[in-house]
C-alpha cells in the first residue's frame, strides 16, 4: 500500500507541472528551449509504467494516473509541433533582417 501511495505521489508531482508548461507554451506561442525528444522519452517511460502494472496485474488504478500524465505530455508535444514551424520562421526572418 505504501508503494502505491509513493508511486501516486511521484506521478502527481510530475503531472502537476505539465499544465503550467502547457499554458506557458499556449500563451507565448513559442517553443524556445523545449525538447520534443525529451517529451517523447517521458511518454515512453509512462508507457513502461503502465506495462509493468498490466504485466503484474496489480495497482491497475495507477494506470489511469499514468494515462492522465501521458495526455498532458502529449498536449505539450502537440503544441510544440503546432508552434515550432512558426518559431523557426520568426528566427529565419530575424536572421534575414540582420
Amino acid at each position: 500500500m505504501l508503494s502505491e501511495i509513493l508511486e501516486f505521489g511521484m506521478l502527481f508531482a510530475f503531472g502537476f507541472s505539465w499544465p503550467f508548461a502547457i499554458m506557458r507554451t499556449y500563451r507565448a506561442k513559442r517553443v524556445d528551449g523545449k525538447s520534443p525528444m525529451f517529451m517523447i522519452i517521458v511518454i515512453i517511460g509512462y508507457c513502461c509504467g503502465i506495462a509493468s502494472h498490466l504485466v503484474e496485474g496489480t495497482k491497475l488504478w495507477l494506470c489511469w494516473v499514468y494515462l492522465a500524465d501521458i495526455a498532458l505530455v502529449s498536449t505539450d508535444l502537440a503544441l510544440y509541433f503546432r508552434y515550432a514551424s512558426a518559431s523557426r520562421r520568426r528566427q529565419s526572418t530575424a536572421t534575414d533582417q540582420a
